[in-house]
């Protein structure tokens, strides 16, 4: 016990002064007029320090090929890196809870000829939140830590993130891919184990995936839809068992944010039928339709790669939050390809303030999609959704950023 605590204050005093630097790099960031979009990043992390300084990030580039399970794991040389896992979680009672486990890498090198293991050469970031109906709002909580002394981390070769007691891990089990999160929050919690018997899904070009018109607005990106999830959720002194279903998003950049563009609007479906569904739409600094694209995989896995003109976000109903009052369009119709969703929120108020790490408000929901009027036939034929309308709805996450401010992730 007494190690630990001694630990835990090695830990407390290196991530204190990480973070009041970091935070002043990401304030002064996040306020610039650029903005890009895609998979799923959150608020306005940046990938800095690095260009301060005159050391150049490595380029995104299309043509290289992914490889696995290298590519599970972090790639430090590049400036912005991130892990997202989204889902639903079905309790005893029948009742659904949403949840979301992220953890940002990004390279500091701001001090970067300092030889002293406390030198912040890579910063971590972790938000953790659940989507609770009974609630009305989101369980959340947020970190941020200086990379080393093997207590934080973000391990090459493989998902391996450690952040003081918070922590996810890939292991190999056959040919399943298992992950297994362990997240304690003082009032809330998550103790889950995810199973992908899949593939990972290589978003836009073979995982090049391009996010405005310059080449180098572009990051690394892959999925895995559909994890399976069992463990247990506490929330305050209650504590449940859980079983349910998630998507992981993991993407790495140099240079994610075109300047030209704002914030974003993305999606991950889990599709009633089997297959999935990702897509984004990126805005510029005036509020219009500048990018976009998307991953379709039916249920017997054939893929369809969606361009920027074939995804649009139209939205149905705003809410606004009585605490940012930042107004988000949290009911959108979603048109990707030939097919139309309707996209309607677990609740309303699943918005994430994480001003204490990534430096700005966004919303990050549990979402239900059914086809729209007149699409169940296209979507019945592609075999993506069920024609039937008693079929359970699709489940997946729903991310808005860029509506309080323009964010930057260069």
């Amino acid at each position: 016990m007494q190690a630990h605590r001694r630990r835990s204050s090695v830990v407390a005093a290196a991530a204190a002064g990480a973070a009041l630097a970091t935070l002043a790099t990401l304030a002064a960031l996040t306020a610039q007029p650029s903005r890009a979009a895609g998979a799923a990043a959150a608020g306005g992390v940046a990938g800095a320090g690095a260009a301060a300084q005159g050391v150049a990030d490595p380029a995104v580039l299309p043509g290289a090929a992914l490889q696995f399970p290298r590519d599970y794991g972090s790639h430090p040389q590049f400036g912005i890196e991130w892990w997202y896992i989204t889902g639903w979680l079905e309790r005893a009672t029948g009742q659904p809870l949403g949840f979301q486990i992220t953890f940002f890498r990004v390279r500091h090198s701001l001090d970067a000829a300092n030889p002293s293991a406390f030198a912040p050469r890579q910063i971590l970031i972790a938000h953790l939140a659940i989507s609770d109906p009974q609630r009305g709002r989101l369980w959340q909580q947020q970190r941020i830590r200086r990379a080393g002394l093997g207590l934080v981390q973000a391990a090459a070769g493989d998902t391996d993130l450690l952040m003081d007691d918070w922590q996810l891990q890939r292991h190999a089990h056959g040919t399943q891919s298992v992950y297994e999160a362990r997240m304690a929050a003082e009032d809330f919690g998550l103790q889950l184990t995810m199973t992908d018997d899949h593939e990972p899904v290589l978003n836009g070009q073979a995982g090049f995936s391009q996010k405005g018109p310059a080449l180098r607005s572009a990051s690394y990106y892959y999925s895995e839809p559909h994890l399976q999830v069992r463990g247990s959720v506490r929330r305050g002194s209650q504590h449940e068992r859980v079983t349910g279903e998630a998507w992981l998003d993991h993407e790495w950049a140099s240079e994610y944010l075109d300047p030209a563009a704002s914030g974003w609007d993305w999606v991950g479906l889990n599709l009633s039928a089997g297959g999935s569904l990702m897509a984004f739409e990126i805005r510029d600094r005036q509020g219009r339709d500048y990018w976009g694209g998307g991953t379709l995989r039916d249920a017997q896995g054939h893929m369809q790669i969606l361009s920027a003109s074939e995804v649009q976000f139209t939205p149905l109903r705003h809410w606004r939050s009585p605490r940012s009052g930042v107004s988000y369009p949290v009911a959108e119709l979603l048109r990707a390809g030939s097919h139309r969703y309707r996209l309607e929120p677990l609740m309303d108020d699943q918005e994430f303030d994480s001003r204490q790490s990534t430096g700005a408000f966004y919303w990050e929901g549990a979402v239900t999609a059914r086809p729209a009027a007149g699409e169940r036939a296209a979507s019945e034929a592609a075999g993506v959704a069920a024609a039937n309308p008693a079929t359970p709805a699709s489940r997946g996450y729903l991310e808005l950023t860029g509506y309080d401010r323009p964010l930057s992730l260069r």
